[in-house]
């Protein structure tokens, strides 16, 4: 195969698996991420990610009114603009968002759940921007260089992002999430086996979440092994969803010719 070929085909791949991943998350019957609280009930807030749909619906409802109360509030609007997010409402996320950072332009924290707002709903330049912001060189944020890496893949420069995952965990040593992006920035290249050792290594982490463990359980099944897929993912949902889930992934791919597609690929 000569060299364009090559690059060609990875390409091609790396899009192929892009699309399986965004089409099973919009699949699945629980879209689970961490939240953090603050001046919120912990009572509401506290188990967000063990949430069926209309439980987050009925959440996003009680933070919406919070924030119709006093919309200056910038711990209500982050929680609020997060659990939008959860609920699939990029678009209105990025909204509460864009007028926090207006009303706190200050405010690091607001900047970085600005950037990474802007990077759910597609406006990746602008994410980039709004996160390196957030940065100060003399007190640097291991969050926030993860964050642009995970920006910068999507970008596609995986070694500038590569890079600043590096540097993330030289500060937070063996931290699942960094190591989690770290997985992920394998799986957008098509390396499916380096994503799943780095993914693997992320969840025998203490701390590691829900979303680590259903990111593993994406690169397992988009590897054919469907069976380890659901038994990963059965540990953070519900048996019927994980079946949802795992069942969404093996239709996307048989559909599509992708297994056949990346085993001829990798042979």
């Amino acid at each position: 195969m000569s060299i364009n070929r090559e690059i060609a085909s990875g390409r091609k791949r790396a899009s192929l698996l892009v699309a399986l991943a965004a089409t099973l998350a919009l699949g699945g019957c629980a879209n689970v991420r961490q939240m953090t609280t603050g001046s919120v009930d912990r009572t509401v807030t506290g188990s967000v990610t063990q949430m069926t749909a209309p439980e987050l619906r009925a959440t996003a409802n009680q933070l919406g009114n919070a924030y119709k109360r006093n919309p200056g509030d910038m711990n209500v609007a982050m929680q609020y603009a997060e659990v939008l997010q959860m609920d699939g409402r990029a678009d209105q996320s990025l909204a509460v968002m864009r007028k926090a950072a207006i009303d706190h332009p200050e405010e690091r924290r607001v900047l970085a759940a600005y950037g990474k707002a802007l990077a759910a709903a597609g406006d990746l330049q602008p994410a980039l921007d709004a996160v390196r912001r957030a940065q100060t060189p003399e007190y640097p944020d291991w969050k926030l260089m993860s964050a642009e890496g995970a920006i910068l893949d999507q970008l596609g420069q995986p070694a500038d992002a590569r890079r600043l995952y590096t540097r993330a965990l030289d500060l937070a040593p063996n931290d699942p999430s960094v190591l989690s992006n770290l997985g992920m920035s394998h799986l957008l290249e098509g390396d499916l086996k380096g994503a799943e050792t780095h993914l693997q290594n992320a969840v025998a982490q203490p701390g590691a979440d829900s979303r680590v463990r259903q990111n593993l359980a994406l690169v397992v099944g988009l590897q054919g092994r469907f069976a380890d897929a659901e038994a990963i993912a059965t540990r953070e949902l519900s048996p019927e969803q994980a079946q949802a889930n795992v069942a969404y992934l093996r239709s996307m791919l048989v559909q599509q010719n992708a297994w056949n597609d990346l085993a001829r690929e990798e042979g």
